[in-house]
């Protein structure tokens, strides 16, 4: 997608691990952790590709083989660092009525579950054309045109 749309498309990651996975808290964390060190997406590869060996031995596991400094992951996860960051994206999610994952928004209009490139192609390019229509500033666009009209921030 970035390929495509290069800077016209801004990717927010947020996470928002479902109560009822039991490891779900532990793995988002285990990404932010692999994020300090420049390895959030291999790490998520490996959470996903691995998704029912999500214990503590296991995260430990994929920090050595994507090459984390182990000691440096190791502490962040123990300490559970991203926690509180981790929570309020729940809340955020909540709040703009994402309870279930995966859950995209692009520019306010939410899209639902594992879906094909193209459902998110169109959706785009549809944001896209209202933007260049708006004759808004790129920097302004999402501020003045989606939060000032009523649609919440996902900041």
């Amino acid at each position: 997608m970035q390929e495509k749309y290069g800077k016209d498309l801004r990717i927010v990651f947020k996470h928002n691990p479902l109560g009822f996975h039991k490891n779900a808290m532990a793995a988002a964390n285990a990404a932010e952790c692999a994020n300090e060190q420049g390895k959030f997406w291999p790490m998520h590869d490996e959470l996903f590709a691995n998704n029912k060996k999500l214990g503590e031995a296991d995260l430990q596991s994929y920090a050595d083989k994507i090459g984390l400094n182990t000691k440096v992951f190791a502490a962040c996860a123990k300490d559970k660092k991203y926690q509180f960051q981790i929570e309020r994206d729940q809340k955020t999610a909540v709040s703009l009525g994402a309870r279930g994952t995966p859950a995209f928004f692009v520019n306010g209009r939410y899209l639902s579950g594992a879906r094909p490139v193209d459902d998110f192609s169109k959706l785009i390019d549809e944001e896209l054309k209202k933007a260049k229509a708006s004759g808004i500033p790129r920097a302004d666009y999402y501020k003045k045109a989606i939060v000032a009209k009523g649609k919440k921030s996902l900041k």
